[in-house]
């Protein structure tokens, strides 16, 4: 059952035609291939229809050997390499620039993402929200194998988060989200090169005025490869995209906020002041 928060879905939202699911890789030659086919025969067997933009991010194992050997029998399959600058962030941009649905949905390449949960985000989008938030940490939701080091830190961070925002949601860091394409070309630019691109894209979404609803996923922690995230990296980069989406936030005076397209679209927060 999902949470719904913000604003109620624009029943007159334009029909979804193509979910473009994106996911960065690097150096994943032991789970990328069984990670599409499982996501392609999910979609295929709910008949949604999809392409997958798998970015490889200066892999230097097998990874697009086996992604363009996959592709010649998968045309839903995109395969692109980020030749410039790498980095998390840097590839889900690339990949959001080479997709071509007007749905989005990011997803991670080690299969520690449900395909099932997909299916129910471009359900819900197709109910005329601009975004659908996953979160691992309502009923319903739940996570398998995940380090006590890193749920401890992850809890703490979305804690913060949630204080500074009041917006609700409590999983705001986890990467494994869904988009209509005018929320994320509204989110633009986006500037987190790294994870911290986590942060950015629901936070501005969700401070700029897009609609949105939470639903309960579930995650399990990779089987394979090496996990990418490195916390002790990434304390000040998470810290420098959430301070500038605060800013933004009280001091911009409603200069990024998506215009509402009647009246009875206005939120609280989005009414001229009285004088």
């Amino acid at each position: 059952m999902s949470q719904v928060r913000g604003h109620s879905p624009d029943l007159k939202a334009a029909p979804l035609s193509l979910l473009s699911i994106i996911i960065p890789a690097r150096n994943e030659q032991d789970c990328i291939v069984s990670t599409i086919e499982h996501l392609h025969l999910e979609l295929s067997l709910h008949k949604v229809p999809h392409e997958v933009v798998v970015v490889d991010d200066g892999s230097t194992d097998e990874t697009w050997a086996r992604l363009t050997e996959l592709a010649r029998r998968m045309p839903e399959l995109q395969p692109v390499r980020n030749t410039g600058d790498h980095g998390f962030g840097r590839a889900v941009i690339h990949g959001l620039d080479h997709s071509r649905g007007d749905a989005v949905v990011i997803m991670m390449a080690d299969e520690s993402d449900d395909c099932r949960d997909v299916v129910r985000y471009w359900n819900k989008l197709r109910e005329g929200y601009d975004c659908v938030f996953g979160s691992r940490f309502v009923r319903g939701g739940g996570v398998i194998d995940y380090p006590t080091v890193k749920w401890l830190l992850n809890r703490l961070a979305n804690t913060m988060i949630r204080v500074l925002f009041a917006h609700g949601l409590n999983d705001t860091t986890n990467a494994f989200k869904a988009y209509r394409r005018t929320a994320i070309d509204g989110c633009r630019p986006l500037l987190a090169p790294h994870f911290n691109l986590t942060v950015e894209l629901p936070l501005k979404a969700i401070i700029r005025g897009y609609t949105w609803a939470t639903m309960p996923i579930t995650w399990r922690n990779r089987r394979t490869g090496l996990a990418k995230l490195k916390i002790r990296e990434m304390g000040s980069r998470y810290f420098f995209i959430i301070m500038y989406v605060w800013l933004e936030r009280h001091f911009s005076r409603g200069d990024y906020r998506r215009r509402p397209t009647s009246i009875a679209a206005l939120s609280s927060d989005d009414a001229p002041a009285k004088t």
